[in-house]
């Protein structure tokens, strides 16, 4: 079976389960990079790829779950426990801080492998996520000081003379900077501009009732 694009990586100090776990991980076509230390998996130069971590709960350098708390801070695969010495508060500790699953060992195939399968469906719908935020981002720093101003005003729901007069400037410019703003932001309505706006969330501090008499 080929490798897929996809990762996992292992953290358990138990060489008999690191190496278990990867040949188990590589005989379902994945690529599993192994490691006896969280200060090791910190220090690898991991591809961009989805992924998932396989992750002791007592290791020599840190345990698990502190390591967890560590990690929520930045960018990170989706956690998958796995412990010998599993306990209520440890397991729900670990499913609040994000974990997909906390498993005891010895760990069933079946289990491991659903578990490893979930988490790296999380981590490509979190990389989207990341993507098109991203995507949006880029578009809003095209808009130039002025349509940034315009803005929170069309997305608020304000009518082009009351924006106009927030603005002190004139209806048409008001339309001109508008149908920029769509063309930049590629929203398709004013509703996906909406939309658009709630993700980068811009705020709205204006309503068509402020302007109106």
């Amino acid at each position: 079976m080929s490798p897929r694009e996809e990762m996992v990586f292992v953290v358990d100090d138990d060489t008999r389960v690191r190496e278990a776990v990867g040949e188990l991980l590589e005989s379902w076509g994945w690529r599993a990079e192994t490691f006896a230390a969280a200060a090791d998996y910190i220090a690898y130069a991991k591809p961009d790829l989805p992924a998932c971590l396989i992750l002791d709960v007592e290791l020599p350098d840190i345990n698990g779950l502190e390591f967890q708390k560590q990690l929520s801070s930045e960018v990170h695969p989706p956690i998958v426990f796995i412990t010998g010495h599993g306990d209520i508060p440890s397991s729900v500790r670990a499913i609040q801080g994000g974990a997909v699953d906390f498993l005891t060992k010895p760990v069933g195939e079946n289990d491991l492998i659903a578990a490893v399968r979930a988490a790296i469906d999380q981590d490509r719908i979190q990389r989207l996520a990341r993507a098109e935020q991203a995507e949006l981002v880029r578009r809003l720093a095209v808009l130039t000081p002025r349509e940034r101003e315009v803005l929170p005003l069309v997305v608020s729901g304000l009518l082009n003379k009351q924006a106009a007069a927030e603005l002190g400037i004139s209806e048409i410019t008001i339309e001109i900077h508008r149908s920029k703003i769509m063309q930049k932001m590629q929203a398709a309505s004013l509703a996906d501009l909406v939309r658009i706006a709630e993700k980068l969330q811009i705020p709205v501090t204006h309503s068509r009732r402020s302007g109106s008499s």
